[in-house]
Order: structure tokens, then sequence, then C-alpha cells
């Protein structure tokens, strides 16, 4: 497992663990290999030998993001390194401890799908528009002003905590609409949906759909022609759409009259840096593994996939998925590229068939999903369109499977479009 991190010597503290040098140990006055620092004068010593050095992660404190180093060349910048065991001790002890120290509350829904969903709409808008004119100034002007989200990025986390269904069938709806949904807000509602249930404090939240929003925002580096390409990309090419992680860690570290820390959350930018780093070690662009993932980078891997999936596919003439289909495939990659656990936690998140899913009934009925149940999650309330014989219901008609005879259920989930059902139209 790689657990060493490549940082300068200004990004040393106490309490890192170094297990290797820019030279060998050999050419300098220590008699042993590997120094826990323990005070500052240990850190001047260093820095009078080297210019950056290998900390072991699980050892000791992990070094801030900042810090990472530069190679020789245009390509320079590393990802930000996953927290430090030491500091989150749930991530080294694992998953149990993990998710303990991290629920913090336990939210039930304030209100219904129904009632919330106008207001889930006009928080998303806000969260767009906003967007779009903090992308709109990088093309232009080259600054990216993450401040500038904060307001409706609490909007959207607050419709989420209320009623997570609301919103998270609002970018289901817009999937449909290639004018007004960008992948980035559907990352970022998914993150938040996340991040609620498991039980984060609501500023977790916010950072974790603030991430989910910035996750690609490098690829406006990209030239537009390798972002449009309809076929697969040549090994030069995704050599080039991979760098688009070290130009967002680039922009997103870029000064604007403010630190870093006043304008972004540090597990934000760990984050953007590691949401395509896997479990496995095959992920880019350190090639980490496991608990060296920070848990925000762990969490919007699964989400950023399962967006990916349940969307028109870049590079590939594959159809979107259906979401039932895509949580069949995370499942499978359970335990492989992702940790299962999280998985897990996902798909209780999502649900099977999520809110928005067209779904036949076992008794020949189609419907959408609109809303879960949080126990019954397989027993979902549907808006039935379509009787037994798939002819259109004069008069749309709610059905909770999860008060019916256990004899009705969800035969399968269905493609979006099945039977030429325009979902904008049955909602909008």
């Amino acid at each position: 497992m790689k657990t060493e991190v490549k940082t300068s010597i200004d990004g040393l503290e106490i309490g890192m663990y170094v297990t290797r040098l820019d030279k060998p140990w050999l050419k300098t006055a220590y008699e042993l290999e590997g120094v826990k620092i323990t005070s500052q004068q240990d850190i001047e010593r260093l820095r009078k030998y080297c210019n950056y050095v290998y900390v072991d992660v699980e050892q000791g404190y992990s070094p801030d993001p900042r810090f990472w180093v530069v190679r020789e060349g245009p390509k320079a910048y590393r990802p930000p390194p996953p927290p430090a065991a030491a500091r989150t001790a749930a991530i080294a002890e694992g998953p149990a401890s993990e998710y303990t120290a991290l629920r913090k509350t336990h939210y039930q829904d304030a209100t219904s799908v129904e009632a919330e969903y106008f207001v889930a709409e006009q928080a998303h808008d806000r969260l767009q528009k906003d967007f779009h004119e903090v992308m709109e100034r990088v093309r232009k002007h080259n600054e990216l002003e993450v401040e500038v989200l904060s307001e409706s990025i609490a909007g959207v986390v607050e419709s989420v905590i209320r009623c997570p269904g609301a919103m998270t069938l609002v970018i289901r709806l817009r999937q449909f609409d290639d004018g007004t949904y960008t992948r980035a807000l559907g990352t970022s509602v998914w993150c938040a949906t996340f991040g609620r249930h498991l039980g984060l404090e609501k500023s977790a939240i916010e950072s974790l759909a603030l991430g989910g929003l910035l996750l690609d925002v490098g690829k406006s580096a990209v030239p537009v022609e390798l972002l449009r390409k309809s076929g697969p990309l040549t090994e030069v090419e995704q050599r080039r759409l991979r760098e688009h992680v070290d130009q967002s860690v680039r922009m997103l570290s870029g000064s604007s009259g403010l630190t870093l820390e006043e304008r972004l959350p540090i597990e934000v930018l760990q984050m953007v840096a590691t949401h395509h780093e896997r479990a496995d070690g095959s992920g880019y662009p350190q090639g980490l593994e496991n608990a060296a993932i920070p848990i925000f980078g762990r969490i919007a891997g699964i989400v950023d996939s399962f967006d990916a999936m349940t969307n028109p596919r870049l590079y590939s003439n594959e159809e979107p998925m259906p979401p039932h289909e895509a949580i069949a495939e995370l499942y499978e990659l359970r335990g492989s590229l992702f940790q299962a656990e999280l998985v897990e936690q996902f798909i209780q998140t999502v649900g099977l068939y999520p809110t928005g899913s067209l779904v036949e009934l076992s008794t020949g009925e189609v419907g959408a999903v609109i809303s879960i149940n949080g126990l019954r999650r397989l027993r979902p309330t549907v808006m039935l369109l379509l009787d037994g014989d798939k002819e259109p219901l004069e008069q749309f008609r709610l059905v909770d499977l999860s008060r019916m005879d256990e004899s009705v259920s969800v035969r399968r989930g269905l493609p979006r479009g099945a039977y030429g059902i325009d979902m904008r139209e049955v909602f909008l």
C-alpha cells in the first residue's frame, strides 16, 4: 500500500514521520533511517540537508495539501495528500470507528417531496446561476472565486437536509435538459445527500457539496475538442485529460486576496485532488490506496462514478445506465475500486431505485419513483403513469409500496424514456 507523501520541508510539522530524504541517509549526519519529528529543531535540521522528504501518513500526521512537491517541467503539481491517520484516527482504525467519528446527528425528513420540490428547484437554480458566473469568470479572467458560491451551496444543503428526495428529483429531471443541467450540480447534490445519510454536520455536508461542484473545474483548461470527442481516447489524450486534476488543484489554490483557509475548507481541496484515486491503487494521479485516500476523496470517487454512469458518457457512444444498473455496477466494484462499506452506505443513500427513476411493478404497471422509504428502500412511493397493458392512465395515481401487500413490488427498473415517457411532462 502506498502511504508515503512527497512534501517540501515547509510542509513538515511536529508529529510527522519522515521515511526518506531527497538524498541517501549516508550523506547526512543521521545515524538511523527514519525521523519522527518531535520539535521545530528537527524540522530545521532536515532543512539543512533536504529540499523535500517523504512522509509516512500511517505513522504520523500528513502534510498540508499546499506543500506537495513540484516536479521539474511544465506539469509540476502533485495532488494534495490525504489526512494523517494520527489526525483522523477513525480512518486508521477502520470503517466502524470511522463512521462513529463522522456521524454527528441523525436526520429525519422535515417535509415531503411534494412540499419541498419547488423550494429545492429554486435553490438548485440559484446554485446553477452562481456556478455559471464563477466559471464564466474563470474563462474570461482565469480567476476562480469559490467564495461566491457559499450562500447558494448553503441553500442546496438546507433543502437536502429537510428532504433529500426533492433535490434529487430536481437533478434527475434536469438530466433531460442539456441546456440547464450540468454534471457538476448533480455530483454536488449527491455528495450532499450522501453526507446527510452519513450523519455529518451541516458544515461538513456543505464542504462535500462544494467539493462535488468543483471536482472538474480544471477541465476548463482542457481543449474543447478533447472534451467533446465522441470516440475512445488515445493514450496521449488520456494523459492530457488526467491533467485536469492537477489543474483543478492549481486553480483552487490560487490567490484572490484571501488565504486558502478563508476561501476553502482544506477537505475540499483534498477531495478534488483525490476523487480519481481508487482503493486498489489503480487510480490517478498518485495511485493512493485505501485509507491513504481521504474520506471525502473516497466519497467523491463513488458519487462521481455513479453520476458518470447515469449521464451521457463522454468518449463513448453508450447510453446512460439506468440508476439501478449503475448501483449494481458499484456494488460489484465494492472492495476493489471502492471501499466496500462506503459503497454500501451510498446504496442506502440512493436506494436501488432512486427518486425520479422509472420502474415497472409486478402488476405490469409503470411509474416514476417519487420518494424512498428509509426503512424499506425496495418499496418506494411510485406515481403510476401506465396501466398493466402499458396504456397511459387518465389520472396519475400514487401508490406507497411500503404500505401495500408484498405481492405488489418493483419488478424491474426501466431506462430513461421507456415507453415514450417524458419525465419533464410528468413533473413539470
